[in-house]
């Protein structure tokens, strides 16, 4: 493969900088550079070397093909973090060969060189990217091919129903349809209800992206604006006795359990003939059935309406004046139902955490939609007498449809963009 170098490391000054480079003469760039002959794969050597303009004391580490990231000879140098050491020994890689490398190359060419899955490399690049713990341990799992092992594995149970159906096609005088066609629907059954929990699964991957979007509402001057500033820990929201303060949605974000949730301020719900306060409302109306759970400042004559299927918390807030009723009672400004409130958050609005695959993208969501609505024909097929010939297409579309999870068959635009998305040097 094609010779090619970038700073691995943050651009700045730092601790350490480091220069990869991968490709056929790697090692040829490192024994140059070291001014050594021997590199034995998967050492460190210490010593001078020499960036051509200048020359740093560093550490260099041959990795050999295939037991390096991209699959090919690897080298890297590990050399003090200051800016201009690092583009030194860049620019002289580039003099012995080594073309820039493009964002997201390296791992791209780990991708095809099959040292890891497409899902895995999203997986990566959730994890460098995650803006909390839970996004940073779901994106764990992905790079573990945890997703692409259960695809394959889908995959594999399809394959063998093909079996059964070709062998049904191409000997229909051994009169096997009868017994196959049992053990397929019985096998199908079985691929429907994982693909079925694989899709559950996406409404909360997407959570762990987005965050748990929450949103706070009832009437004016409920408190809404005080319990925002309480949970977020500093004053984010002007707070006024004055009725109709709040009258646009403000944002912000606090972490439960390593889990985001970015909380909505809402303009109160009343009817008002102010049309800024009117179109206040109207913003408040659209946080609210975007949420995916709903914190109701209910007070005494209260009754609204929210999305069915949205999880509301209804609170009584200022307990320390004596309001008591709703699923908890707090005060903003002494802290009471603080904690109660922030772990009913996280049970209704994002539930709990598990070792699964989660579905982080909306591509991953569409394959295995897409999937699943082949072995939904394919199995009404089987159940409803149809030829064998009429269902094995929709069980090779089944197959292809997974093979988008781990890359094998996914489109090259798609390739593209999920890489385009890592910076230089990853």
């Amino acid at each position: 493969m094609e010779l090619i170098s970038a700073i691995a490391t943050a651009a700045g000054r730092g601790g350490v900088a480091i220069v990869r480079v991968s490709g056929d003469g790697a090692l040829k760039i490192a024994q140059t550079m070291c001014g050594r002959r021997e590199f034995a794969p998967n050492f460190m050597y210490a010593g001078e070397i020499d960036c051509g303009t200048v020359k740093d004391y560093g550490l260099a580490v041959y990795f050999r093909a295939p037991k390096s990231f991209t699959g090919e000879d690897v080298v890297e140098f590990h050399l003090h973090g200051g800016t201009e050491i690092a583009r030194a020994a860049l620019a002289r890689t580039a003099e012995l060969g080594a073309r820039l490398a493009k964002g997201g190359e390296f791992t791209r060419r780990a991708f095809l060189n099959g040292k890891l899955s497409l899902s895995a490399a999203e997986g990566m690049a959730d994890m460098i990217n995650a803006a909390s713990e839970a996004e940073v341990r779901a994106g764990y799992l992905l790079y573990g091919e945890k997703l692409t092992r259960e695809g394959r594995a889908l995959q594999e149970k399809i394959k063998t129903c093909l079996a059964s159906v070709e062998a049904d096609v191409d000997y229909p005088e051994e009169d096997l349809n009868a017994t196959s066609r049992r053990e397929i629907g019985n096998m199908l059954s079985e691929i429907r209800q994982s693909l079925s929990a694989l899709t559950a699964q996406y409404r909360a991957g997407k959570k762990l992206k987005e965050g748990v979007r929450v949103a706070l509402c009832g009437r004016p001057n409920a408190g809404k604006s005080t319990l925002f500033n309480a949970l977020l820990g500093y004053d984010r929201a002007i707070v006024s006795p004055v009725a109709g303060t709040t009258r646009d949605v403000l944002e912000g974000e606090l972490s439960i359990n390593g889990v985001r949730f970015v909380l909505t301020d809402t303009a109160g719900l009343r009817k008002t003939s102010d049309a800024v306060e009117e179109e206040g409302v109207r913003r408040a109306e659209k946080a609210i059935s975007a949420a995916d759970v709903i914190v109701y400042l209910k007070e005494e004559g209260d009754e609204e309406t929210f999305p069915a299927g949205t999880p509301v918390i209804t609170v009584t807030a200022k307990s320390d004046l004596g309001r008591w009723g709703g699923d908890i009672a707090l005060s903003a400004h002494t802290g009471e139902g603080l904690e109660a409130l922030k772990k009913m958050l996280y049970e209704r609005g994002y539930g709990a955490e598990n070792d699964g695959a989660y579905l982080m993208e909306e591509r991953h969501f569409e394959a295995v939609k897409a999937a699943q609505e082949h072995v939904l024909a394919a199995l009404a097929a089987v159940e409803g007498g149809l030829p064998a010939e009429l269902y094995a297409e929709d069980l090779r579309g089944a197959y292809y449809a997974l093979g988008a999870l781990g890359g094998e068959t996914a489109a090259e635009n798609v390739i593209d963009e999920i890489f385009s998305k890592f910076c230089v040097g990853k």
